[in-house]
């Protein structure tokens, strides 16, 4: 069927789905003498059915976008299958005709009531001027049989769900009825599946079962999700930005250090005992220790990384320049000025006198200059950042009392009561890991619309677009099949996915080339070596955009559930299982991690592995990394070298295929913390390791550095990214396996935790 003859736009149709899982087609674009149209009904829009304007035969006809099927009567559903059966041949008789009808309507009632769209019809029909009106059908009762739940693959098998999946599924089939006029021994015709999308390159394999154990809990008690409530929670995060970024550049005269407010969210989400799922509001202290120490290393001037002799000259005769105007403009002391003034003109009448210097010189004045100003000028600064600090977690605070109160408002509209909601009682036994429930009903959702762009599928809200590719769509919706249990018929799956979008969009930020390394994930060979070596079913910090399996913990409990998330990792305790744990390159958040990976490994008897995955920082040394190469429960380490192995785009739900990966500027320490039952069972043996090392090797494959070389680039929430430490300029180093931290430990002695450095 070729598409000039289609009366929508060129590609994919428009597509409105509505809260009650129907949806509607855009006007289709007719000439001027314009019939009346007839709105299908919501089951024939729900599995692809949309109604078009014949140019050339000046009629209407009815297209199916999942199986590119035409008719110019109305579809009648579950009757004709044109995969096995392309002519209709077997199909039942429409109108309740018996079996041995006459043959003379076999044209007018091919397959089941329906004519196949040809280029023209009969003379008798008239030409293509010809305005014939269209026969009109009965429209569909209620005994048509009802259509299966999915929006984008409706009555079809998910392209890569297996048996197993498809058994566990909560499975509700409803029988098809047989016509009233047809025998009663007549089978009863069964619907026809559709042709799922099926994409190119798949990401994730969602039929691998989980081996997490963990004792039964009760639902949680988020608010649940709400396009409105998202829309505000974005609005006022982007003005929680504004003024981070305008009290940087007021007070200090510096831009905000590049992501230092996603990895502010994070930090402060560690020891948040608010009750908004993104914005801190209950964070003891109150001045964020990341959002301090990022500030504090780019005052007076931020320092990037050099190449060129020139560029070191300036950058030193840059920060000398500023030191002297800090320290001149603040209230210091006399000493701090003296010390600072005599160190920034002795390094002025070295740079007049000496101008065969090399980079190394201009590098060695610099940091000498650091070292001899810097205390100063942090003592100078020091209650002004605190004060940018402070002010930012007020306003977010305000800011998680108005969303609050509007989300209870909204839900006691609905008739929902959130105080009297009644907690079911859980047994106290094992069982395998489930997605999180929420305690909660949720409210009816408003419209969203869906259509796509080639690839891309769009949901609008409002005018609020969010966007992620065809394929990982389909990636949800099999996520939302495998997990969601309140919305059989998928009437809320377009409302979700929005706010699950939207969420993540706002937590990355707007700016350019911001969130690149935001959410990154290993490569898909190494998920599939620590599956087959390692038993691993699990990841610890994930999302549902970003998974390669369909059981994870992510940032987001109540936007994520729904996908199959099994909450944040903090507040996730299993009792046994093998586990991949790729976290936020955030020092705060790695080092509650550790200590979390203890209590379990320490209170568990049953098999329990984390394999960790985190950034090789030792200039200063990360206190996470440093913990964990003490702990008793270490059984191996090894190193993979920087710009040597890759990670996947934080962005992978919409960025390129070719720029899916990209190489990591530091290297990777991998870690095995194992209890003693683990060990036994996932022992990382010479042979497993190096199977392990195989899978990260890169195949000719081109790679690009990931954002901007000069910052540094940390991973969000919801999974590992590539980045340097605390956006500081560190020399660029290789390195080859680190031999003496590959040794096997398979009897570890034991041996003393020491404590978490303080920030």
């Amino acid at each position: 069927m070729t598409s000039e003859n289609h009366g929508t736009v060129k590609g994919e149709s428009a597509v409105v789905m509505s809260p009650t899982g129907s949806s509607s087609q855009g006007p289709p674009l007719l000439p001027s003498t314009s019939k009346p149209t007839q709105e299908l009904p919501d089951e024939l829009i729900q599995a692809g059915w949309t109604k078009c304007w014949s140019k050339r035969e000046n009629r209407p006809y009815y297209f199916n976008r999942f199986t590119n099927q035409s008719l110019w009567e109305v579809p009648v559903l579950g009757q004709h299958d044109v995969i096995s059966d392309p002519l209709g041949l077997n199909a039942a008789p429409a109108g309740g005709e018996a079996p041995g009808a006459t043959a003379g309507a076999g044209d007018a009632n091919m397959g089941n009531g329906q004519r196949k769209r040809r280029p023209s019809e009969e003379a008798a029909f008239g030409g293509p001027n010809s305005f014939k009106r269209p026969k009109v059908d009965i429209p569909v009762t209620p005994t048509t049989p009802t259509i299966p739940i999915s929006p984008s693959t409706p009555g079809g098998k998910p392209w890569n769900s297996s048996s197993e999946d498809k058994q566990a599924q909560p499975t509700t089939p409803t029988p098809t009825p047989t016509p009233a006029s047809a025998p009663a021994s007549a089978p009863a015709p069964t619907p026809a599946p559709a042709v799922p999308y099926r994409p190119s390159v798949v990401y994730w394999d969602l039929d691998i079962q989980t081996n997490a154990v963990i004792r039964e809990r009760a639902p949680a008690d988020h608010l649940p999700p709400h396009p409105e409530i998202e829309m505000q929670r974005a609005q006022l995060t982007t003005k929680l930005r504004q003024h981070y970024h305008e009290l940087c550049s007021q007070r200090e005269g510096i831009e905000p250090p590049r992501e230092s407010f996603n990895r502010w969210l994070l930090e402060r989400k560690v020891g948040d005992k608010g009750v908004d799922p993104l914005l801190p509001s209950e964070c003891d202290p109150i001045i964020s220790p990341s959002m301090f120490r990022e500030i504090m290393n780019d005052i007076p001037i931020r320092l990037s990384r050099i190449k060129y002799k020139e560029e070191a000259r300036k950058l030193l005769f840059k920060y000398a320049e500023a030191a002297k105007k800090m320290i001149d403009s603040r209230n210091a002391t006399p000493d701090s000025r003296k010390v600072v003034k005599w160190n920034v003109e002795d390094t002025m009448n070295w740079l007049r006198k000496d101008m065969s210097a090399s980079k190394e010189d201009y590098m060695d004045r610099l940091e000498h200059l650091r070292k001899q100003c810097g205390p100063h000028v942090t003592a100078v600064a020091k209650d002004s950042v605190e004060g940018i600090c402070t002010k930012i977690y007020h306003i977010s605070a305000e800011y998680v009392r108005r969303i609050r109160q509007i989300h209870l408002s909204l839900l006691k509209d609905c008739n929902i009561t959130v105080d009297s909601a009644e907690t079911p009682d859980v047994q106290d036994r094992l069982v395998y890991c489930y997605p999180i429930r929420l305690n909660i009903a949720s409210p009816p959702q408003p419209r969203v619309e869906l259509h796509f762009e080639n690839d891309v599928a769009c949901l609008r809200f409002k005018g609020e677009m969010v966007k992620v590719s065809r394929s990982y769509f389909s990636k949800l919706e099999l996520l939302y099949r495998y997990s969601c249990i309140d919305d059989p018929r998928f009437e809320k799956f377009l409302s979700r996915v929005w706010c699950l979008i939207k969420r993540y969009q706002v937590m990355f930020g707007s700016g350019v080339n911001e969130g690149t390394g935001l959410q990154g994930a290993l490569p898909v060979p190494v998920f599939e070596a620590l599956h087959k070596q390692f038993g691993v079913t699990f990841e610890c910090f994930a999302s549902p955009l970003n998974c390669y399996f369909k059981q994870f913990c992510s940032a987001f409990p109540d936007t994520d559930g729904f996908f199959g998330s099994r909450g944040p990792f903090l507040s996730f305790s299993p009792a046994s299982g093998s586990f991949e744990a790729n976290p936020p390159f955030c020092e705060e958040l790695m080092d509650a991690m550790v200590t979390h990976f203890e209590e379990l490994l320490e209170r568990s008897s049953e098999p329990l592995s984390f394999i960790i995955f985190v950034p090789e920082w030792r200039d200063p040394p990360t206190p996470a990394l440093t913990r964990m190469e003490a702990s008793r429960f270490r059984r191996h380490q090894l190193i993979v070298p920087a710009f040597e192995h890759e990670y996947r785009s934080g962005s992978q739900h919409l960025c390129k295929k070719e720029e899916m990966y990209y190489k990591a500027i530091h290297g990777t320490a991998v870690l095995f913390l194992q209890n003693a039952a683990g060990f036994a069972k996932w022992e990382p043996s010479a042979e497993r390791i190096q199977e392990l090392l195989t899978a990260y090797k890169v195949f000719g494959r081109s790679l690009a550095s990931p954002g901007t070389s000069s910052s540094s680039s940390s991973s969000s929430s919801t999974g590992g990214g590539a980045g340097d430490k605390d956006s500081k300029a560190g020399p660029e180093r290789s390195a080859s396996l680190d031999t003496a931290g590959s040794q096997d430990l398979n009897s570890p002695g034991e041996k003393t935790t020491p404590d978490a450095a303080s920030v």
